[in-house]
């Protein structure tokens, strides 16, 4: 059985292996993981273009040398344009998923990159901006063989992309690309290359900021250029609640990382002991049921909302959610679900600076809309907004609902744990399997990310909201969740939709240990 890896210099955990070499490589010259992380972002934002990309935003985790994490919330807002009125007037009942109109907030991951070069000198980085893009430009302008989840998604989305202004002469001029097939991206190595020699805030108070907002406009979207020469990335406190194995922390909203803390904080009430039996797959998906509807019913805009999520986390709060659930018997399902297209990456040094990384566009390839000569696919986080009054209602200049959740944990034997995944609804439930399987019930690092997995509700690439199971369980397991009123549908080994999941962490010793998904194209980059 594969095991997790092991070194003492540093190491990178990636959806796919450039961009873990990419942060290597940083590691391997003497940079420190937040550099390393922004290396890795830059990469696979070319070589993933269907699930993330500079056009979309980013969550950062930060602990520095064993210090509490900090946040960095890089998401953008809905354009000063984009209200209902907007919408409404395009004939719009609801805001389209794709195209010009779905690409109507601003793009946040490179404001989150600049704050991050900032915290990585503060704690002695001394790498060049150009130094760190210098991996992903390489691959944009030499090309990268098409990955067989591009392929996939390029062909089931064609249709809903192929009209998108800019998507087919980026991604497929010569129709949908095979699997193996190179991709250049010269457009966005320009780009890249441009902030390579201007820095970081020309995306959005510069020359790419100019262009990006005219092709925008001209494409019918709402944003302009005070919306991005408005913007800031910003640090923020994380959400945070204690275990018994020690303390775990989230991004607070507008992302559903509540949820995360919440479904580990009500299983823990459940007194599980032994991992992937029934007690524990059914433990963890009634807990998601009651974190979910908490979720639902809330989470939004953090200035509208207010801090209600708080009082979730509380130990008379959390004691009801676990008496609620019936340890026999599924409860009703399913309610609402959200989508997502997302990657997530970890990273440590030697000195103990450990990185908790997501980087998204929402949907595979985001609205499809790319501004012309930039390379650039935007978003369509902001298709999360609703037209209707309610938590996650639209208004010019509000944060939208994020299925984003980069996790970390302090644990009580010294160890600082990153963890997370991609997944949409799955990101939360997939952070409980690998976390209790590794840290509350035992298992090896790379087994609790390799094991089978389910998943409740909808997430990247499925329309199904029941629960879905890998075909790796055994089939009495499959039988008995079926019986206790579980809608099962069982789905291959090692399915995408399971998400693409990993973890890293910094000992109390200084091994750095850390694991990858073999659902993805990743790899555990170290030294």
């Amino acid at each position: 059985m594969l095991r997790a890896r092991m070194c003492l210099g540093g190491m990178v955990t990636a959806p796919h292996h450039l961009a873990a070499e990419a942060g290597a490589s940083i590691l391997r010259e003497g940079g420190n993981a937040i550099e390393a992380m922004i290396a890795s972002a830059a990469a696979i934002a070319v070589v993933y273009p269907h699930m993330n990309s500079i056009g979309g935003d980013g969550f950062w985790l930060i602990s520095r040398a064993g210090s509490p994490p900090f946040g960095i919330q890089a998401c953008g807002p809905a354009a000063e344009l984009a209200d209902i009125d907007f919408y409404t007037a395009h004939g719009d009942a609801l805001i389209p998923t794709r195209g010009p109109r779905a690409a109507l907030t601003v793009a946040g991951a490179i404001e989150g990159w600049a704050q991050a070069e900032r915290v990585a000198q503060e704690v002695g980085g001394r790498l060049p901006i150009s130094r760190l893009l210098e991996p992903a430009i390489q691959h944009a302008r030499q090309g990268v063989p098409v990955s067989r989840s591009q392929q996939r998604l390029t062909r089931e989305k064609w249709s809903e992309l192929e009209h998108v202004p800019g998507f087919i002469e980026t991604y497929a001029n010569e129709g949908p690309p095979t699997e193996g097939a190179i991709l250049q991206q010269h457009a966005l190595a320009q780009t890249l290359e441009q902030l390579s020699s201007a820095g970081l805030d020309d995306y959005y108070r510069g020359d790419v900021a100019r262009t990006l907002a005219k092709g925008l406009e001209a494409a019918g979207s709402p944003l302009r250029l005070p919306d991005l020469e408005n913007y800031r990335a910003r640090r923020v406190a994380p959400a945070h609640s204690q275990l018994k194995c020690g303390e775990i922390f989230n991004m607070p909203p507008p992302t559903q990382g509540i949820a995360s803390l919440l479904i580990l904080r009500i299983f823990e009430q459940l007194g599980i002991t032994a991992a992937d039996g029934f007690d524990h797959i059914h433990g963890l998906v009634e807990a998601t049921k009651r974190a979910f509807i908490l979720r639902n019913a809330h989470v939004g805009d953090p200035d509208r909302m207010g801090d209600i999520w708080q009082n979730w986390l509380l130990g008379d709060a959390v004691a009801r959610e676990a008496a609620a659930i019936d340890m026999k018997k599924a409860a009703p399902w399913p309610q609402p679900a959200a989508p997502g297209d997302t990657i997530w990456m970890g990273a440590a040094d030697r000195h103990g600076n450990v990185v908790s990384y997501i980087q998204s566009i929402f949907w595979e390839f985001g609205s499809g809309l790319v501004p012309p000569g930039t390379g650039v696919v935007w978003q369509n986080r902001g298709a999360s907004f609703t037209l209707t009054p309610g938590p996650n209602e639209l208004g010019p200049g509000r944060l939208p609902f994020h299925t984003l959740n980069p996790a970390m944990a302090l644990l009580d034997n010294g160890t600082t744990l990153a963890y997370g995944t991609m997944g949409g609804e799955g990101q939360p439930q997939t952070q409980a399997a690998i976390f209790t399987r590794h840290v509350m019930l035992g298992q090896d690092m790379q087994a609790a990310v390799t094991a089978p997995r389910w998943l409740l509700g909808r997430t990247w690439g499925a329309s199904s909201t029941n629960l879905k199971v890998e075909n790796r369980f055994e089939p009495a397991l499959i039988e008995n969740l079926r019986g206790a009123g579980h809608d099962i549908e069982v789905v291959d080994a090692f399915d995408d939709i399971m998400g693409h999941a990993g973890m890293v962490s910094f000992s109390r010793d200084g091994v750095i240990t850390g694991a990858t998904d073999p659902r993805a194209d990743g790899n555990c980059a170290g030294f």
